[in-house]
């Protein structure tokens, strides 16, 4: 004889009845909530199964969101670099531009201070000329 009693046919001792109908009731409910369960909890994983495919969907997408943005910004990025590079080499260009222009400046203002200080010479010695002249003609008697 088994030492572990059977749960579902629980042997027939002679002083005992067999099981009530209430324990016969709820084991059949029990059975059916165990049912029910097993039901939910494949449909649970039934959902998870599909919400993976969609998670995995999802993630494809938003890596594909991911990698638009990603070269969209590269893209406005290297528009900005070329843009301040060609205000860069313009603002170049007129540094030396003026640079230049400030040389020659400078060099017409020597060449000016030369040509002033040549005529101013050649007038005073002019007049040095003059004043010498003047002198003899005052010292002959």
């Amino acid at each position: 004889m088994n030492a572990v009693p059977n749960p579902i046919e629980p042997p027939y001792e002679g002083d005992h009845p067999p099981i009530s109908l209430a324990a016969e009731r709820a084991r059949a409910q029990l059975h059916e909530e165990i049912e029910r369960v097993r039901a939910g909890v494949e449909e649970m994983l039934t959902e998870q199964s599909a919400a993976g495919a969609e998670d995995e969907a999802l993630r494809r997408e938003l890596d594909a969101l991911r990698e638009d943005t990603r070269l969209y910004v590269k893209k406005r990025t290297k528009r900005t670099e070329r843009k301040l590079d060609r205000r860069i080499d313009a603002a170049e260009a007129r540094t030396d531009r003026l640079e230049e222009r400030i040389d020659q400046v400078e060099a017409e203002r020597a060449a000016a201070e030369v040509r002033i200080h040549t005529a101013t010479e050649q007038m005073l010695d002019e007049l040095l000329r003059e004043v010498r002249t003047i002198a003899e003609l005052l010292s002959r008697p």
